[in-house]
């Protein structure tokens, strides 16, 4: 027998793989995030993510189950482009939270909301029929999640380290939020995670080590 499987006889690796996102009308949190947190760079620069690669049917599997998205307005303002959505592989309702929906842009398929969070996301839901909305602001987010309106948190970790930027969750002098684990048996689980840092690819001879 294989002193990798478990007692249930399934592999470890196995029994602790992520099921596919499924359409049943929650609230995702879904973000790519950098290791130390950041979802965005400064100015809600992306191309952090450049060679960041995902496993297949990704984009798919949550372009399939979403119905609409909510999102805040200074990351509407930095992408305006519904199309860029999943890169373009989904299209649906945007729902964009802003203080100021006068001077925004008219776009095709893209509401400008000036309501409560709450409300918002009760709209979002209602166009979403029976599938899922996604919520793609760390501020609404972190609202929704206040109030106990956030079913999932969805993330993939890019191997990078930012050091600046959007946080997905910045919530100072606040309480800590616990969280169950939805990969694996055990809900209060730690994840590992062992990377290293890239060497220079020009030639570059890493700095000298102390001792050296």
């Amino acid at each position: 027998m294989d002193p990798q499987q478990t007692a249930t006889g399934k592999d470890p690796q196995t029994a602790a793989r992520m099921d596919p996102q499924t359409a049943a009308g929650k609230v995702l949190w879904h973000f790519s995030m950098s290791l130390d947190g950041f979802v965005a760079g400064p100015h809600h620069t992306m191309d952090w993510m450049t060679g960041a690669t995902f496993r297949p049917g990704l984009v798919e599997e949550y372009a399939g189950t979403t119905g609409a998205v909510l999102g805040g307005r200074t990351g509407w303002d930095a992408y305006p482009d519904p199309g860029g959505i999943y890169g373009g592989a989904w299209q649906g309702p945007v729902f964009v939270l802003t203080h100021h929906p006068e001077d925004a842009h008219p776009t095709p398929g893209v509401t400008f909301l000036n309501c409560d969070v709450a409300e918002a996301l009760r709209i979002a839901l209602e166009a979403a029929d029976g599938k899922n909305v996604e919520v793609f602001s760390p501020t609404i987010g972190r609202q929704l999640l206040e109030r106990g309106l956030i079913d999932e948190i969805d993330l993939h970790i890019v191997p990078v380290l930012l050091g600046d930027g959007i946080r997905l969750f910045d919530n100072a002098g606040g309480a800590p939020v616990r969280l169950e684990l939805l990969v694996g048996s055990d809900p209060r689980a730690a994840v590992d995670v062992r990377y290293r840092p890239v060497r220079s690819s020009d030639g570059t001879p890493p700095p000298d080590r102390p001792g050296n």
